[in-house]
C-alpha cells in the first residue's frame, strides 16, 4: 500500500523480474556452448544466419518501441485517437517483425538446417543422403497410389512395389480405364525415369549399409565374392564423403535425366560440427521471443478493440503493455550481436 504506483504496474515489474531470469538462463548457456566449443559454425554457408534481416528487425523493434512510447503519452494527455493510431503502428510493425522471422525460418528449413538434422561427422553426412534419396523415391513412387494407378498391401515395402512400378513401365501392362492413352504415357515415361530413380538410391544404399566404396560391389554376391579375394587383415575401401559428392554431382549434371529430379531435392554432404546444438539454441531463443511478440501483440489488439469508446481508464493498461513491449525490445537487443554478429 506505501509504495506509489498502481498494483498492476508492480505486477508487470515483478513478472518482467521472472521473464528476465527466463531469458537469462537461455543466454548464459548459450554464450558458455559457444564459447566452449571449439569449430562452432559461423559461415553463412553453415547457417544462413542473415545479418540484414536481423539487422532490419532490430531497427522495427526499436521504432516499435518509440512508438508504444508515443502512445502512452497520447492516453495520459487524452488524446485517445492518436494513441490508437500509433499503437496500430506499433502492431503493424509487430506483424513485419514477425514476417522477417518467417522468411528466416523458411530458409533454415529448407536447407534442413534443424536440430537432429544436421550431420556433424562424414558418416552422418553420407547417411544423410541415403535417407532423403530414400524419401524422394518413396515419394515419386507414392503418386502412383495417390492417383489409383498401381495397388498394393505394403505400400511402405519399397523394394516390392518397385516391381510393381517397373510392371507399369512394361509395354503389355494394362491402361487404367480412368486414364486416356495420353496420361497413360506420361505415368509409363514416369515410371521408367523413377525405376531409374530407385535403382541409383538402392545402389547407394547398398554401399552406405556395407560401407564400402562405389567402386566397388556392394551386392551380396558381388560383395561376398570380393572379400573372398582380400588376404588377412585387408579389408575393402570404405566409402567417403568425397565419392557421395562426386556421385551426386554426375546425377545432377545438365545432361543427365535425373538431373531436374535431383537438384534441389538431395543436399551436398556437408558435416557441420556442434550443428545441431547451434540450431537448438538459435530456435529456442528466438523461439520463445516470438511467442512473447506475439502476446505483446495480444496485448495492444486488446486496447485496439475498443475502438472510439477508449478511455483514460486504459492508461495503466497501456502503459504495463509498453513496459512488456520495451522488455521484449530489449531481449532482442542481446540475441541480435550473440547470435548473428559475433
Amino acid at each position: 500500500m506505501g509504495i506509489p504506483i498502481p498494483n498492476s504496474k508492480l505486477g508487470m515489474w515483478l513478472f518482467l523480474g521472472t521473464e528476465i531470469m527466463f531469458f537469462t538462463a537461455f543466454i548464459g548457456s548459450y554464450i558458455v556452448l559457444r564459447m566452449g566449443s571449439a569449430g562452432w559454425p559461423t559461415r553463412y554457408e553453415d547457417t544462413h544466419i542473415n545479418v540484414l534481416l536481423g539487422g532490419i528487425n532490430t531497427f522495427v523493434l526499436i521504432v516499435s518501441s518509440y512508438l508504444v512510447v508515443v502512445a502512452h503519452e497520447a492516453m495520459a494527455q487524452k488524446n485517445f485517437a492518436r494513441a490508437r493510431t500509433y499503437l496500430t503502428g506499433t502492431l503493424l510493425l509487430a506483424f513485419v517483425f514477425l514476417g522477417i522471422k518467417a522468411v528466416e525460418y523458411k530458409g533454415k528449413i529448407d536447407h534442413d538446417i534443424l536440430p537432429g538434422r544436421i550431420p556433424e561427422t562424414s558418416s552422418q553426412a553420407i547417411r544423410k543422403v541415403d535417407r532423403q534419396f530414400e524419401e524422394l523415391v518413396r515419394t515419386r513412387f507414392a503418386n502412383y497410389i495417390h492417383e489409383q494407378i498401381l495397388e498394393t498391401d505394403r505400400p511402405d515395402d519399397i523394394v516390392s512395389f518397385s516391381l510393381r512400378v517397373e510392371e507399369l513401365s512394361a509395354a503389355d501392362f494394362k491402361r487404367p480405364d480412368t486414364l486416356t492413352s495420353e496420361e497413360f504415357a506420361v505415368y509409363q515415361e514416369s515410371a521408367e525415369i523413377d525405376l531409374k530413380l530407385y535403382r541409383e538410391w538402392m545402389n547407394l544404399h547398398q554401399h552406405v549399409v556395407a560401407n564400402v566404396s562405389l567402386a566397388e560391389p556392394a551386392l551380396p554376391a558381388g560383395y561376398l565374392e570380393s572379400r573372398a579375394t582380400l588376404e588377412a587383415g585387408e579389408k575393402q575401401p570404405e566409402l567417403t564423403m568425397e565419392e557421395v559428392q562426386e556421385w551426386l554431382n554426375g546425377l545432377r549434371a545438365e545432361d543427365h535425366e535425373l538431373s531436374s529430379i535431383v537438384n534441389g531435392s538431395i543436399f551436398d554432404p556437408h558435416p557441420m560440427v556442434y550443428g545441431n546444438i547451434f540450431a537448438s539454441c538459435y530456435f529456442i531463443m528466438t523461439g520463445f521471443h516470438a511467442i512473447h511478440v506475439i502476446v505483446g501483440m495480444i496485448l495492444f489488439i486488446v486496447v485496439l478493440k475498443q475502438g472510439p469508446s477508449l478511455n483514460e481508464k486504459w492508461t495503466d493498461f497501456v502503459e504495463n503493455s509498453g513496459l512488456y513491449w520495451h522488455f521484449v525490445d530489449l531481449v532482442w537487443i542481446f540475441l541480435f550481436p550473440l547470435l548473428y554478429i559475433i
